[in-house]
């Protein structure tokens, strides 16, 4: 809010005044007085919120599988007043710039890897997601918290094969399951059976001696 040259700042926010259009000042939360009769105004406001942006990147593996890779960026401008001006001068549209470092990373990494260690090395890919954007982002006054890799997608045709694959795999496994159950079985029957032999044999073989 801003009256009169009184200025009310939210606890998520911090904002920038600038002095005949150059750069003065960040005021902090609270109450705070420009003076626009000494040509203070106002220039906006910068959320110090924590941000999270979703990014779908498109891709090739190693393998020629195409996958859609899902990251979840999470981020936040620092609260000094350093960084709030960088924040607000430097960069034009931080979603858009952290989406293509991103991408950069994503399409230059995911075509090295063969489709089944994409999945075991997606933690190592948002950690190069995480080191590139909290290089590059952390000169505009942003802190990157975290990239996590959410999803691993690939195209139908792919998806569907990796299902008969696995499917067939549990057919297997589930034949050789029960072929050893059908041993198992078997082996106890004829352990149960000589036995049953060997007493009817000594019961035999009393009677013989007492008759």
């Amino acid at each position: 809010m801003e009256a009169c040259g009184c200025v009310i700042t939210s606890q998520d926010e911090r904002k920038v005044v600038e002095r005949c259009g150059k750069f003065e000042d960040v005021l902090d939360a609270g109450f705070s007085c420009v003076l626009p009769c000494l040509c203070q105004f106002v220039k906006g406001s910068i959320s110090t919120r924590i941000q999270m942006l979703e990014i779908n990147a498109d891709t090739k593996t190693k393998d020629n599988v195409f996958v859609g890779i899902k990251v979840a960026v999470q981020y936040q401008v620092n609260g000094d007043s350093q960084s709030i001006q960088d924040a607000m001068y430097k960069l034009t549209n931080p979603r858009a710039q952290i989406e293509s470092y991103v991408l950069d990373v994503v399409r230059s990494s995911v075509p090295k890897i063969d489709l089944d260690n994409v999945f075991l090395e997606k933690e190592e890919i948002a950690a190069s997601i995480k080191e590139m954007l909290g290089e590059t982002m952390g000169r505009f006054g942003y802190s990157i918290l975290a990239t996590p890799v959410t999803d691993i997608e690939p195209n139908l045709e792919v998806k569907r094969a990796m299902n008969e694959i696995n499917k067939a795999k549990r057919l297997r496994q589930a034949a050789v399951d029960e072929g050893e159950a059908i041993k198992i079985r078997s082996i106890k029957e004829a352990e149960a059976e000589a036995a049953r032999t060997e007493i009817q044999a000594k019961d035999l073989t009393q009677a013989i001696q007492g008759g």
